[in-house]
């Protein structure tokens, strides 16, 4: 490589750059070599990052035995668990923002030649892959494993059902408080199918992290020689000029959606990835996403949808034995920062015997295809979202199909409407929702609040058996990973926008088909009505609302509320 052309070295002519980095500890001979950023959201703000500084520390010593200079910069990320449901948690897809912001600044101002991100969880991953096509520089990504479950099999997401079920006197405080402190035993990502698993499976199948390396155990040698081959990685990229948006392409983005089917993964990624695609200027089809998931079967048996956890996912083979069980619905020819398409990496992997890692299940009792279905013997024939529209939904809806009781899949209830979710929880947990009801629950979208997830209340319908199997819950809002049950959210437009949703009123009739992707209001005081008069009373309703005036937000909060796109852009900040 000519030296001459890194963009630090072109960057290097202020004289005070070379004694700045020697006072960081860098050797005279790195100052000529490629500089790699080692960005890492490592720090004590919950399991998933209060292990990544250690991975980024090998990732950092492996670059270098590559040839390459390596500075370790850190912009920790919060945790939504432990901002869930309170004010904190408005504050959760903001801080995706702020973590791709930090690694921006951290990258320009330091003249890098490359990013290596180190990241494990909800919106670190997305904010890194963020960072990653803004800047369009050479990039690898290691994921950063996944915890154990505790004793009982209880894992972080059934710890609001546990409230739930504290709260209605059905357990002991003496049993919620011993899986309070056992639920999450080590470091590494909540140990289910939520937004941090989903994402790590799919920073892998974008082609921008080692083959096998999403959802490795935190406790398994196998995670830092993932950690010593992102490092490797940087170099070649670098020398070769490949870019994040080389190797993050359109087949790469619906490979990531087939998958996304296949796992049965958090409706959150469809934040991400439409937020991602807007960063590299690829268009990002909603029709494409429903026809995906119509015809892509469900093979990851992991929970919350499922039975099992993701470290067993992991040792069943992991992402490669899932791509190879799909291999005819991906396309092959897409890039991977191994220098190697997609296609080239599963040859690699199918050659390679998995007896030794699969040993692992023989303990539980299971066997791979208990964890990786085969094609022949799916979960479901379909993929885990649905995409729904409707005179409630103009700008489109999520469910999450893979999470609901078949019985559920058609619904039609009568509506009790809260704004904003504490009151809606209240009502649930005090006995005021009732089979037959749509619990609305609105002006919690992007600009109206952020974009909270509501998994307390998710979490309080799933506990009662008959909420579960005769309710449902419409928002604005987002949920969790941990989700179960007919919950529909990302209402677009959301309330504070206009949108429909902040037209109905308790009593009306909502109608929701997960198999026909619709949500629609078909009747008010409890009685039906045609849709050219549901169309009419809807007009008529929104005519008479007064614009929303969000309360006085400062700071990131207030900046994120003003600036956001809405749900099925996104959620991403568009500068004025």
């Amino acid at each position: 490589m000519d030296a001459s052309k890194l963009h630090s070295q072109q960057r290097r002519w202020g004289p005070e750059v070379d004694p700045l980095r020697i006072g960081c500890g860098w050797k005279p001979e790195e100052l000529d070599r490629p500089w790699l950023l080692v960005e890492s959201s490592g720090g004590d703000s919950h399991p998933g990052s209060v292990h990544l500084a250690g991975l980024a520390d090998i990732a950092a010593v492996a670059a270098r035995r590559a040839g390459l200079a390596a500075g370790r910069y850190f912009c920790t990320d919060m945790c939504d668990g432990i901002a869930q449901g309170t004010e904190a948690m408005m504050y959760s897809l903001a801080s995706r923002e702020l973590v791709a912001m930090a690694t921006e600044l951290h990258f320009v101002s330091g003249h890098f030649d490359g990013l290596l991100a180190v990241s494990g969880c909800d919106k670190a991953i997305p904010g890194h892959l963020l960072a990653a096509a803004r800047l369009d520089c050479p990039a690898v990504f290691l994921p950063g494993g996944v915890m154990h479950t505790g004793p009982g099999d209880v894992s972080v997401d059934r710890m609001g059902e546990l409230y739930a079920r504290l709260k209605r006197g059905e357990i002991s405080e003496q049993q919620y408080n011993y899986h309070s402190l056992t639920a999450a035993p080590n470091a590494g990502a909540c140990n289910f199918m939520g937004t941090a698993v989903t994402m790590q499976i799919l920073t892998e199948v974008l082609g921008m992290a080692p083959p096998g390396s999403a959802c490795c155990p935190t406790t398994s040698t196998a995670l830092r020689r993932n950690a010593e081959a992102a490092g490797s990685l940087a170099a070649p990229l670098i020398s070769a000029g490949a870019t994040a948006r080389d190797i993050i392409t359109p087949a790469s983005l619906r490979n990531a959606l087939v998958v996304h089917a296949a796992v049965g993964g958090s409706t959150n990624a469809m934040l991400h990835l439409p937020a991602l695609a807007a960063e590299l200027g690829i268009k990002f089809s909603w029709d494409e996403v429903g026809r995906i998931n119509g015809s892509v079967p469900w093979l990851v048996n992991v929970r919350p949808s499922g039975e099992h956890t993701a470290d067993l996912f992991w040792y069943a083979g992991g992402v490669p034995r899932l791509m190879l069980e799909i291999r005819d619905l991906l396309q092959l020819d897409a890039p991977t920062v191994t220098g190697r398409t997609l296609g080239e990496n599963l040859d690699e992997a199918a050659g390679e015997t998995l007896a030794d890692r699969s040993r692992e299940l023989e303990r539980f009792g299971l066997a791979a295809r208990d964890l990786i279905r085969p094609r022949s013997d799916p979960l479901d024939q379909r993929g885990g979202l649905a995409i729904m529209s409707g005179n409630l939904a103009p700008g489109r809806a999520v469910a999450k199909r893979s999470a609901v009781a078949g019985q559920m899949m058609q619904f039609e209830g009568r509506a009790r409407v809260f704004d904003g979710q504490e009151k809606a929880l209240d009502a649930v947990l005090s006995g005021g929702v009732r089979p037959g009801d749509a619990v609305v629950v609105r002006y919690e979208g992007p600009r109206a609040a952020g974009m909270p997830e509501l998994f307390y209340l998710t979490a309080a319908l799933a506990a009662d058996r008959a909420l579960n199997e005769g309710a449902a819950l419409v928002t604005d809002g987002r949920f969790s990973g941990a989700t179960r049950g007919p919950c529909v959210g990302h209402v677009c437009p959301e309330a504070a926008a206009g949108g429909p949703i902040a037209a109905v009123r308790d009593g009306d009739l909502i109608s929701i088909d997960l198999d026909a992707g619709r949500l629609d209001l078909v009747g008010e005081a409890g009685k039906s009505r045609s849709a050219a008069e549901m169309k009419a009373i809807i007009a008529a309703r929104l005519s008479l609302l007064e614009p929303h005036q969000p309360p006085p937000r400062a700071g990131l909060l207030g900046l994120y509320c003003r600036l956001a796109a809405p749900a099925d852009e996104g959620a991403r900040l568009l500068l004025p």
